[in-house]
């Protein structure tokens, strides 16, 4: 089983971008965690991280083939900025049928108003917010017990 981690704009500036908000856990840390979530579950991962929305809808449509092909659980998608503006990406997702994983590491909720519209929760799996970046690990195993759940059981000996 393997899982896509994409991250959108600006999380290559974590661990210097507003600590008091995000932290000071750089993206490296957070791949590094995302690693060890995975392998503790069996899975492997893989991480991706970009500033250009078409990139990350592109990295989304690779991941709906893989997922369709049966080599992909899903994917857990920070997406930044791009969460409350991208109309694309909710297509994407809406699109691939790959199932997502929103995660976002402060609570957006608590945060500026345009902060509390997300154009990809109604297309997400699930929704991890405020956990800081533990929340993927979270989303990680929500994927992973997603998929163990949805895949098809034999049939019962009788």
């Amino acid at each position: 089983m393997n899982i896509l981690v994409l991250n959108g704009p600006n999380l290559n500036l974590l661990g210097t971008r507003e600590p008091a908000v995000y932290g000071s856990a750089t993206l490296a840390d957070v791949e590094a965690l995302c690693r060890s979530a995975a392998a503790a579950l069996g899975a492997g991962v893989q991480c991706r991280q970009s500033n250009h929305e078409g990139e990350l809808v592109q990295w989304l449509h690779e991941a709906g083939a893989e997922h369709r092909a049966g080599r992909l659980a899903g994917v857990v998608f920070n997406a930044g900025a791009y969460t409350h503006t991208s109309v694309a990406l909710h297509d994407a997702i809406k699109g691939t049928g790959v199932p997502v994983v929103e995660v976002h590491i402060s609570n957006v909720h608590a945060r500026e108003a345009f902060r509390h519209r997300s154009y990809l929760s109604p297309v997400a799996a699930g929704i991890v917010v405020g956990f800081g970046i533990e929340g993927y690990r979270l989303a990680i195993q929500g994927l992973v017990h997603k998929a163990a759940h949805d895949a098809p059981r034999p049939p019962a000996a009788g």
